[in-house]
């Protein structure tokens, strides 16, 4: 597989790897250039810039999650068909799971992909220390090619110049970006709003590829990329033979939820099932499905409508009551328990498939990687599955009866909890699942949700 690829990557979090990424992605598509965009790591934000600058979805690579060979099979899968593909980095290129070894990190990815790299420095107030902080990254692993830096936030172009001669080609400064606060991206506290055409509209987008346009040399950046050699390319998943889907699975996305791994979704549509999206927030009632999908999100910032589209959610609670899959993360584990309560103290009243009340916190109540073992039967297998996934949530769930279907491990260790809320045929977590990790819960989902169909099909005749 011979696509050109070309990784981002920053010396830190918050130098600008999103920006330069997103109006990368937009140069390059005014050229002509179809482009496929990547993620390192499990973030659900930076991808939705990507996917409205690319015109495609995002696709997420994670060492720790996902493992090498699916880390490859996705980004054959998602490149295919592109003319170059562009990999935005995680926090700074070397930073990962462990503090001592590259797992997790935007450099296993580079090695793996065997991509050239880009390395992002904040150059603000920095003139010749740029050439020890970018030598220092390049030869810390003589493994991986530090192919190239650029500069953002510089002052100006006299400024680009100085650092250009500091660094002297060891390595080479390929452009930079000025500091332009009236164009910065909004953001909240998980870092970056979702970026949607009313956030980010094609103005602004448009601006950005202006400013990488005029900052780099875009044709010395794709002759970089197209440096990179050839990949094997993975075996093609089997054909669905079927005439018509083996279900139909519907997925909540609108403003409160939208945090999908887009490979969890790709992997559903390869095992037969079709998606029907619909939205939480203003649709009255619900697609004619046999299981549903419930992302994460912000519901806490929609409470006051969720709790108000009162038809939509009888519907839930009566498509839940004929024991049909109901598969909920994060957000959607908010929406489905009896009420969510925002900082203000208000109480919104959701679904109440489950009990307890998802209590807003102003700190981070959990944050990072965790590694499950189902301790129950549900729709994601018999007991004893294990799989790994993410925590970055804001509330905690009090009350609740149920809570006793994962064993969560978290990654920088501490004791074994009890997590995963069950209640028939439904299942309900904090945790965003990588099913990369373990590719069968996405067949059981489906083979669930097809056992679902066959029972209701049976009702009606």
């Amino acid at each position: 597989m011979n696509v050109a690829r070309l990784l981002v990557a920053g010396v830190s979090s918050g130098v600008g790897k999103t920006t330069l990424t997103v109006g990368l992605i937009r140069a390059l598509r005014r050229r002509g250039l179809r482009v496929a965009a990547f993620k390192c790591g499990p973030d659900y934000l930076d991808p939705t810039y990507h996917s409205l600058a690319a015109g495609r979805p995002s696709h997420n690579l994670d060492g720790w999650m996902m493992g090498k060979q699916a880390v490859l099979d996705t980004f054959s899968a998602a490149a295919d068909g592109a003319d170059i593909a562009i990999i935005e980095g995680v926090m700074g290129l070397f930073d990962g799971a462990s503090p001592l070894s590259e797992e997790g990190s935007s450099a296993e990815i580079a090695k793996w992909l065997n991509a050239p790299v880009l390395l992002v420095a904040d150059a603000s107030g920095m003139a010749r220390s740029i050439a020890a902080l970018a030598r220092g990254f390049a030869d810390f692993d003589p493994a991986l090619r530090v192919a190239g830096v650029a500069a953002n936030r510089a002052g100006s172009a006299r400024h680009l110049e100085l650092l250009r001669r500091a660094l002297d080609g060891r390595p080479p400064l390929l452009g930079g970006l000025q500091k332009r606060p009236g164009l910065a991206f909004r953001e909240r506290h998980l870092g970056l709003r979702t970026a949607d055409p009313a956030s980010v509209p094609e103005q602004l987008l448009e601006q950005w590829a202006d400013e990488v346009s005029d900052g780099f040399d875009l044709d010395a950046l794709i002759e970089l990329a197209r440096s990179a050699p050839a990949l094997p390319r993975p075996p093609a998943p089997p054909a669905t033979a079927a005439s018509e889907p083996r279900c139909r699975i519907g997925v909540a996305l609108d403003a409160a939820f939208h945090f999908y791994y887009a490979d969890n979704l790709r992997r559903l549509e390869q095992l037969g099932a079709e998606l029907c999206y619909f939205s939480p927030l203003s649709a009255r009632e619900l697609p004619e499905v046999d299981g549903l999908y419930f992302g994460g999100g912000y519901p806490e910032l929609h409470a006051r409508e969720l709790a108000e589209n009162a038809d939509l959610r009888a519907a839930i609670r009566a498509f839940a009551a004929t024991d049909a899959p109901l598969y909920a993360e994060c957000g959607g584990l908010m929406y489905l328990v009896d009420s969510i309560r925002t900082l203000d103290g208000t109480s919104h009243p959701m679904l109440g498939c489950l009990s307890g009340e998802a209590v807003l916190r102003e700190r981070l109540v959990s944050l990072g990687y965790v590694e499950v073992e189902t301790l129950t039967p549900s729709l994601l297998g018999p007991a004893g599955q294990r799989f790994r996934g993410h925590e970055f949530r804001y509330s905690e769930l009090i009350g609740a009866r149920e809570g006793d279907t994962y064993r969560l491990q978290h990654r920088r260790g501490g004791e074994p909890q009890l997590e995963g809320y069950r209640s028939g045929n439904l299942l309900a977590s904090y945790v965003h699942a990588h099913w990369a990790s373990n590719p069968s819960l996405a067949a059981n989902f489906v083979q669930a949700c097809a056992d679902s169909r066959g029972r209701r099909s049976a009702h009606r005749g």
